[in-house]
């Protein structure tokens, strides 16, 4: 292997890594909107989730824990959101923001309470490499994808199975009616309510997941902020994705690979500002959000509350 394929699989390595935690959030994102249910509190879902991921993994001296912990309580955070928009008929908007500095406080809190304020913070494992037998020796692609590890994998079949799921299935079929006509759906003996509960749980549960991969992946421990806007740049992936699974996926690679581009000319020493180089993300949001708004439509009844008793919207 040359110099120049050396270089091209530890970009593309570090590009599949770097797209789970987008992957993850957008398509918890984008379950919920297809029911309607539009969330703005990903980024603090994520911090939390990567706070109590980080402390179930250094109590319980098990990856897994963290995991299974982060998920409960993005879980959590997604049936506090549908109990209030769902049953409650608040603005989501209001409610997405108000989860958002909840999760935000608590991210922060829980270490403090657990761990204390000490100047060299714990570390845990980060997960290994699960080498996927005969594939990861294809020469160049097995290296990429698969040797990875489980939580890349997962990120793949997630976006696989979402995709079948939305298209190919019944239930599929009815969510999206929820998120397009929830008044049409209920005539025809869907229950609006019931589905938005499940997809804002579930959806809750991948933007822990999302947020528990950093530490468990990039750093070994938890520091405020770890999250870095990704939890806003995946509302603005899944309206860049339409809303579709597959669309989504392929966009968390590009701004998986805008995130390691960045860092690669930084640690290449080119003589751009640093600060300019971590703006490159955001950039890139503003001009895919340019783009996507001229061809992708949202759920048309994204954001709002459908109120069953008067067979109308509020």
């Amino acid at each position: 292997m040359d110099q120049f394929q050396m270089q091209f699989v530890s970009f593309a390595r570090l590009v599949m890594l770097a797209m789970v935690p987008y992957v993850l959030a957008s398509q918890g994102t984008m379950l919920g909107g297809r029911t309607g249910l539009f969330s703005v509190s990903q980024e603090g879902i994520m911090l939390v989730g990567a706070s109590l991921g980080f402390l179930g993994a250094y109590l319980y001296g098990s990856l897994v824990y963290g995991m299974l912990l982060a998920m409960f309580v993005g879980g959590l955070f997604g049936l506090a959101l549908a109990y209030f928009t769902t049953t409650l008929k608040m603005n989501q908007f209001v409610i997405g923001l108000s989860l958002f500095f909840i999760g935000l406080g608590l991210s922060t809190l829980f270490p403090k309470i657990v761990i204390g304020v000490t100047l060299q913070p714990p570390l845990i494992p980060t997960l290994p490499d699960v080498p996927i037998p005969g594939l990861s020796q294809i020469p160049i692609l097995g290296d990429i994808f698969f040797n990875q590890n489980v939580l890349v994998y997962f990120a793949i079949l997630l976006s696989i199975f979402l995709y079948y799921l939305l298209y190919k299935t019944s239930i599929g079929l009815e969510l999206r009616s929820v998120g397009e006509n929830p008044k049409a759906a209920d005539s025809l003996g869907v229950n609006v309510s019931v589905m938005r509960y499940v997809t804002a749980i579930v959806g809750g549960m991948l933007m822990g997941l999302a947020g528990a991969y950093l530490p468990m992946v990039y750093t070994g421990t938890f520091t405020q902020g770890m999250v870095q806007g990704r939890g806003w740049i995946a509302i603005a992936l899944t309206f860049f994705g339409g809303w579709s699974p597959h669309l989504i996926f392929l966009g968390a690679l590009f701004f998986a690979g805008v995130e390691i581009l960045a860092l690669r000319v930084q640690v290449a020493g080119v003589g751009v500002p640093y600060q300019f180089l971590l703006t490159l993300p955001y950039i890139a949001t503003i001009l895919v959000m340019i783009f996507a708004s001229r061809r992708v439509r949202a759920p048309a009844f994204l954001g709002q509350n459908y109120d069953r008793e008067k067979r109308t919207l509020s």
